[in-house]
């Protein structure tokens, strides 16, 4: 059912103005975004007619712009990925890790998202590998599915990393299984600590080849001295690394990954009014507890547009990815390894049926199935309604 309001009215309202407000300031990526989503589902993108086979009843449906940073064509694409994630599942508990970075560093990302972000990835990654393989901790490798996010509950940009991990791994030798105590994987404080030396050393490393770039308001950290002095009092703090307690059985940790792994920065559903006072919606304030948390703000046209498109991945960017025994190198292998190890049967592929499965849509009216009758192209229209259409008081919804 559709929304009563969508970001993509917004972005037709008021899209032309902000662009031309911006003109030459915003990217080839962003103006591709704000298109995308403008045109999704509508006679811009063309599509089809269907008809029900049993009752004549008929509807147009508009092709989805498959863009993902649209808040309406992230369902289909979530649910065909936990499709093939859900062979991955293994019997044991699953724990939620978050690696954040502090302002000082979210400053620099946003300069510098591809870089900076996949140095997120990388640091976060590598420090749960080497403490799980510690025997002080774990002392086995263990397997990460990690997620990108680079928003705030109130669309600022807060670069942060999910990470959804087994509770517990292969030992070093691959003789064994062994299992992190029920509802404790690895002492984040000691995680926060090794996260902070890796992110820092590492992006040290990048200022000094030349991959990182200032402008604006950070023009100044172009100097190596400046740049020590604004990371100076970050050195001291304490990175959080925050882990949740374990799910409650591998279903749990799908419904979860289904909820995150293809969001985006804001949901329609958190819309609440766009008139020209600017874009009412809902957001969480995570400083209050209980009901507080639930918050509701306003902000003008412009200032939406602009959080919202601060989110914006650069282009071919993977904000969804491996580490460990899930690493899309030795994924079969060591997944294998893990079921045996564990005693689990290997997963054994269907037969082909007989009969290819019906995947067309049912029909809202009486159950039949839905089957196109008609495409049309881009920016067209049906030619006439079908002839077995129904009568007027029930045409398309």
């Amino acid at each position: 059912m559709r929304a009563s309001l969508e970001v993509a009215d917004i972005f037709r309202s008021a899209g032309p103005a902000y662009r031309a407000a911006h003109a030459g300031h915003l990217n080839l990526g962003q103006l591709k975004v704000m298109t995308a989503i403008e045109n999704c589902r509508t006679a811009a993108l063309g599509g089809h007619v269907e008809a029900c086979d049993d009752c004549g009843h008929w509807r147009i449906a508009y092709n989805s712009c498959r863009n993902r940073h649209c808040p309406k064509c992230q369902g289909a694409a979530a649910r065909t990925w936990l499709a093939a994630r859900e062979a991955d599942l293994l019997p044991v508990g699953y724990f939620h890790v978050v690696f954040t970075v502090p302002a000082e560093i979210a400053d620099i990302a946003w300069q510098n998202k591809a870089v900076v972000y996949d140095l997120l990835f990388r640091a976060a990654a590598d420090t749960m590998l080497t403490i799980a393989a510690d025997p002080k901790y774990l002392g086995a490798r263990i397997g990460i599915t990690a997620v990108l996010h680079t928003w705030g509950s109130a669309l600022t940009h807060h670069p942060h990393v999910h990470m959804i991990v087994p509770g517990g791994g292969i030992v070093l030798d691959g003789t064994r299984w062994i299992s992190s105590l029920p509802a404790f994987l690895l002492p984040v404080r000691v995680l926060g600590a090794l996260f902070r030396r890796l992110f820092l050393t590492r992006l040290l490393a990048l200022f000094d080849a030349g991959k990182l770039s200032f402008f604006s308001t950070l023009a100044g950290l172009a100097t190596r001295k400046a740049f020590l002095r604004h990371l100076s009092p970050i050195r001291k703090k304490r990175w959080v690394a925050y882990a949740k307690p374990p799910f409650a059985g591998p279903q749990a940790v799908l419904a979860y990954l289904s909820r995150y792994t293809h969001r985006v920065a804001i949901s329609n559903r958190r819309l609440i009014a766009f008139d020209e006072t600017g874009v009412t919606f809902r957001y969480k304030d995570y400083r209050r507890n209980g009901a507080e948390r639930q918050q509701v703000m306003t902000l003008a046209s412009d200032e939406f547009i602009r959080r919202f498109l601060i989110h914006v991945l650069p282009r071919g960017f993977h904000r969804i990815r491996h580490y460990g025994l899930l690493a899309s190198s030795t994924h079969k292998e060591a997944m294998e390894l893990a079921r045996r190890l564990l005693g689990v049967a290997a997963s054994v592929d269907e037969p082909e049926p007989d009969e290819p499965p019906d995947h067309r849509p049912p029909c809202p009216c009486c159950g039949g199935h839905m089957t196109i009758i008609e495409t049309f192209a881009r920016w067209c229209q049906p030619r006439a309604p079908p002839s077995s259409a129904p009568p007027a008081r029930e045409s398309m919804p």
